[in-house]
């Protein structure tokens, strides 16, 4: 491969990241939502009650990220916190039917933003790109100590 060519694909991921991000931001920004926010609510809508920390693991950010998020999210009526019964020191965290109806607005955003994205591309070449990011996902998720280990051609 050519130098010029080197990182050339993670570049042009970033790159398309980047945009998609951006153009989703805009469409959820006309629904009052702000970058991130819009994650933690589909979280809630697939499994609403989770506590912040299941909330992080499960969008692969910190916890104190999370909550700076989800006490935004409550001042805009969207959530709310509850107590633990078991746990004083834990809440959970609700949609409210303020939540629950915004849900479609995001879902329509996602929708619309994806559309745009693979204007052009017919049913086969999607399912194919699905397949290639699921890939580089898992290739991506497996690559702990372990795999820097085995790239710098270590023993593990």
């Amino acid at each position: 491969m050519a130098k010029s060519e080197k990182g050339a694909s993670i570049n042009r991921l970033q790159s398309t990241a980047r945009l998609v991000r951006t153009s989703l931001a805009a469409r959820l920004l006309d629904h009052g939502f702000y970058a991130g926010q819009d994650q933690i609510m589909l979280a809630l809508a697939h499994e609403d009650g989770q506590t912040p920390g299941q909330l992080a693991g499960r969008l692969g950010v910190r916890p104190p990220t999370i909550t700076k998020t989800i006490n935004r999210l409550q001042a805009q009526d969207f959530l709310f916190k509850r107590p633990s019964d078991n746990d004083a020191r834990q809440a959970h965290i609700f949609l409210t039917e303020t939540g629950r109806d915004a849900i479609k607005s995001i879902e329509k955003s996602v929708r619309k933003t994806e559309k745009i994205a693979l204007k052009g591309f017919d049913k086969k070449e999607q399912k194919a790109f699905l397949k290639v990011l699921a890939r580089i996902e898992d290739n991506l998720a497996g690559t702990g100590q372990a795999g820097f280990a085995e790239e710098a051609g270590e023993d593990v």
